[in-house]
């Protein structure tokens, strides 16, 4: 689809002649005004370009392409006037953060040139901010199945983590949902450095000794810094080093410093973590916000809240119990799958991966897997073997 420009005017002769200028090069829309641009941009955006007068009648253009520009940061923004001063200019620029500052009246010369570079710079943007999403969350997604092979009890949760924390974020409308999305993924892997023993405890409710209840409380700070040296995942490092703070234990500092999706993005993944931790216990998903909830100060009420209101199991699925070989990619493991010799294969409610099975294969042809394996599946999905 080609970049579309949107361009704002209160002056229904200036919009009109813009259109026969412009219509043959570029796609084309326009406002007359700020309010009518934001509903403009809410309805049919995104849009590579908006270009807005400067004097407008309610709303300025400083003020639109202000409110723009933490809407839509990724629309370029260009500023048209007639009133070429300084202060007009300066105010422009460092409230609106603008790609161009054009003077009326602009001739087509001028103008045409400008509009293609800022789709060009829209293009640059989008096309980079989209590597980097599906670079970062796709390398995060190896990096998971692969630790899962070492520590699977803690890493396995990843998955799980990852869609409460996720629907939850989605719910609040926080902005840079990939961040939240990294995050929960990687929320665990400091984990790396916890006994095995330590983290097993932990999943099965078990009481931790004062020494083990540090190490586990100390674990985000670990991942935090070994992520805390990768560009652009400045935020995502934050909200693991913080996921175990407790609500009430963020002080007004931090506060007043920190961009609050940091913050509500920290709050939202120890909330994910211990409802997992619940869930995983055995507890429905209404009893584990319940027993959260139970605990006075240390989760974000609206976090909770918004957490109780999602629907997790909206597929009907059927429990089935299955040989090695009959195990397929998307099941969900509902009891430990271990080896013949009591090594933890993949723990309870992991969804088994292609890795995982292969995994699976390998150790059961050299060591051998205790069968039948309790798994779900969704109905209609499970083939031709029986249920339980």
């Amino acid at each position: 689809m080609t970049d579309k420009i949107l361009f704002v005017d209160d002056e229904e002769s200036v919009l009109q002649s813009m259109k026969r200028q412009l219509r043959k090069r570029f796609s084309l829309q326009t406002a007359m005004g700020g309010d009518e641009a934001l509903q403009i941009l809410k309805e049919e955006g995104p849009f590579a370009v908006i270009v807005s007068d400067m004097r407008m009648p309610g709303m300025n253009g400083v003020q639109l392409l202000s409110r723009v520009k933490d809407t839509y940061p990724e629309t370029v923004r260009i500023m048209l006037t007639g009133n070429a001063d300084q202060e007009t200019a300066t105010e422009a620029v460092n409230n609106g953060h603008i790609f161009r500052f054009l003077t009326k009246p602009c001739s087509t010369a001028i103008l045409v040139p400008s509009l293609a570079l800022a789709q060009r710079q829209y293009r640059l943007m989008t096309a980079e901010k989209e590597l980097l999403q599906k670079t970062l969350k796709g390398s995060v997604t190896v990096l998971s199945e692969l630790l899962s092979q070492a520590k699977p009890t803690v890493f396995s949760a990843g998955l799980r983590i990852k869609d409460y924390a996720v629907s939850v974020a989605e719910q609040l409308e926080l902005p840079n949902l990939w961040q939240i999305e990294v995050a929960s993924m990687l929320a665990q892997i400091g984990g790396i450095s916890l006994p095995s023993d330590i983290i097993n405890k932990k999943y099965a409710g078990l009481e931790l000794s004062d020494e083990e209840e540090e190490m586990w409380e100390n674990y985000p700070e670990i991942g935090a810094r070994l992520l805390e040296k990768i560009p652009r995942l400045e935020n995502v490092t934050k909200m693991i080093r913080w996921q175990q703070v407790r609500f009430d234990g963020f002080d007004e500092e931090l506060v007043n410093t920190e961009f609050e999706e940091v913050l509500t993005g920290a709050q939202i993944l120890k909330a994910a973590i211990d409802f997992d931790i619940q869930v995983y216990q055995g507890d429905a998903p209404p009893e584990a916000v319940e027993y959260l909830r139970s605990t006075k100060g240390a989760y974000n009420p609206e976090v909770l809240d918004t957490l109780a209101q999602i629907k997790f199991e909206d597929r009907i699925r059927r429990t089935l119990c299955l040989s090695v070989d009959d195990i397929s990619v998307g099941m969900i493991v509902e009891e430990d799958i271990v080896a013949k010799n009591g090594t933890l294969i993949l723990p309870k409610g992991q969804e088994i991966s292609w890795s995982a099975l292969q995994a699976m294969y390998n150790f059961n042809r050299q060591v051998g897997i205790v069968e039948p394996i309790k798994v779900s599946t969704c109905q209609g999905n499970e083939g031709e073997n029986g249920e339980e």
